[in-house]
């Protein structure tokens, strides 16, 4: 049925494509400036659930962490190729116990986690 289909503009295809890579920059901004100011982070790959996305995980020596959405999972890879940290799957090394310990001692302390609005949780 014609009058269910959307119609795809021109300008509107380019306009979220210019969308998606602003929003990719200012991911790969955000995380190359978390690896600027931190020691010793490293990346974990996320896999999609039916709920989100791939995301990002970088954890610091600390255990401070953010997280970020990202396209495809090799997108990870690439970045943390240009940002000199090393990358795990998740699914096989699990999360780092200092990532734990770290959220509770924030929560301890009465800090929220998880209120960045330009992450998917985390800081």
């Amino acid at each position: 049925m014609a009058w269910w289909r959307r119609r795809r503009t021109a300008a509107g295809s380019s306009s979220s494509g210019a969308r998606r890579r602003e929003e990719k920059s200012a991911v790969a901004a955000h995380l190359a400036d978390f690896v600027r100011t931190r020691v010793g982070v490293e990346a974990y790959v996320e896999p999609p659930t039916t709920v989100t996305p791939p995301t990002v995980l970088l954890v610091a020596s600390t255990g401070e962490w953010t997280r970020r959405r990202v396209p495809d999972p090799d997108v990870v890879r690439g970045l943390s190729r240009d940002l000199h940290v090393p990358v795990y799957d998740v699914q096989l090394t699990g999360y780092p116990q200092r990532m734990r310990d770290w959220t509770a001692r924030q929560k301890a302390a009465g800090h929220q986690t998880g209120i960045d609005p330009g992450a998917a949780g985390g800081r």
